[in-house]
């Protein structure tokens, strides 16, 4: 068996696994981030990298860096109902050094987090190995036991930081239950050509009973078709070319490329979850991101939560971890800089799909835009307070000097 003995090891190597990483490396630490995958090359993930990320990259020094890998840049969210543009995010008027999100593959992203992690000389990234169980000695966690392409793997560390996701092992394993807040909705993601004369970068299109999201990412565009809970198996069974047509009447700039839709493969179910724990950590042992709180995608917020967290995380316990094993209230203290932000976001995400998402879902013709969108478009100033909540989050995190409080 392989014994790895660091003072960190991270389970997961998404946004807020593969940002900790960077950063408790960058603290002059010895992290291990075991991902189980070979690579990054994930399909209809989120690809959002918000203002308040964008500015983490210039606290690091990385901007230059960053931005000269292939993005879009959009400074506006719209509505579209019956042909008409509302906009009701305005990511021009924040008051931040970047005044826009970008759009980039996430894989893209983690390879540049993990490539910049890589040039601290205590920083390992151990593709193909999968966490399978908790080390426990002494009454804390003490390490993981896992699965690599070679055989066992015992990770022994004097923490652990669990970032596996909202369906993560690891906090099974720690006992953790996170409560369930319940969702109106799902998601069915899929691509299609993007052509030089399409409208809108970033857009939400609403229609009686239908919600079609796009995103711009370069040559295509990045579709969410949002359906009530449990409603993938009806769509389905409707066929094909009726989903097709759905599309195109929702889209009609897309109706002459539906047909890239060759068969069910090509569409995605995003099952839709809003959950977080209670408590995030025990001795030894922490969690960050959707391990500890799953988002809605309403705004793609989760990756900005989830980056957030390993800052704050970072920032409390580079210090103290430099000795050996944290005491369980400095992890405490993560959770509760986190929490806050966590529970605002949750419930603003919930209103918004209770109140417009499902009620616009239910509608029937005539459709008329939803109140807030009316409200929004109105009144531009307004729009700054949807573009600060997805942008920069309720509490932007910000790097303190090699992680030191």
């Amino acid at each position: 068996m392989e014994t790895v003995t660091t003072r960190l090891c991270i389970v997961g190597g998404g946004p807020a696994g593969m940002m900790a990483g960077l950063l408790f490396a960058r603290a002059g630490l010895a992290v291990t981030v075991l991902e189980k995958h070979a690579d990054f090359l994930r399909d209809f993930r989120g690809d959002t990298i918000h203002p308040s990320t964008l500015d983490l990259m210039d606290e690091l020094g990385l901007s230059e860096r960053f931005h000269a890998l292939p993005q879009r840049r959009v400074e506006h969210f719209s509505g579209v109902v019956n042909g008409r543009s509302y906009r009701v995010a305005d990511f021009s008027r924040l008051p931040t050094r970047n005044r826009f999100l970008s759009f980039m593959p996430q894989w893209d992203f983690l390879d540049f987090l993990a490539g910049e992690a890589a040039g601290y000389p205590g920083f390992q990234l151990i593709r193909r190995t999968e966490a399978r169980d908790l080390i426990a000695a002494e009454g804390r966690v003490a390490g993981v036991r896992a699965e690599g392409p070679d055989g066992p793997v015992e990770v022994r560390a004097d923490l652990v930081l669990c970032a596996d996701g909202r369906h993560s092992g690891m906090r099974e394993r720690a006992g953790f239950t996170p409560r369930a807040f319940g969702a109106p909705i799902d998601v069915l993601w899929f691509r299609l050509p993007r052509r030089d004369g399409d409208p809108e970068a970033a857009a939400g299109r609403f229609g009686p009973g239908r919600i079609l999201i796009t995103l711009d990412r370069g040559d295509a565009w990045q579709c969410a078709y949002v359906v009530p809970k449990g409603g993938d198996a009806a769509l389905r069974a409707g066929g094909l070319s009726a989903f097709r047509a759905v599309v195109a009447e929702i889209a009609p700039f897309l109706a002459d490329r539906t047909d890239s839709i060759s068969d069910w493969d090509c569409v995605k179910l995003l099952t839709v979850t809003v959950d977080r724990l209670d408590r995030w950590h025990r001795p030894g042992l922490l969690c960050i991101g959707d391990a500890a709180h799953a988002m809605s995608p309403v705004g793609g917020v989760g990756i900005n939560l989830a980056i957030q967290d390993a800052v704050a995380a970072v920032n409390i316990l580079a210090g103290p971890l430099r000795s050996g094993p944290v005491a369980e209230a400095v992890l405490a203290r993560v959770q509760a800089r986190r929490m806050f932000p966590v529970r605002v976001t949750q419930a603003l995400q919930r209103v918004i799909q209770s109140r417009v998402i499902a009620a616009s879902l239910a509608a029937h013709a005539p459709f008329r835009a939803p109140l807030a969108l009316r409200i929004l478009d109105a009144l531009p100033p307004l729009q700054a307070l949807p573009a600060r909540i997805i942008g920069m989050g309720v509490r932007p995190e910000h790097v303190h000097a090699q992680g030191s409080p």
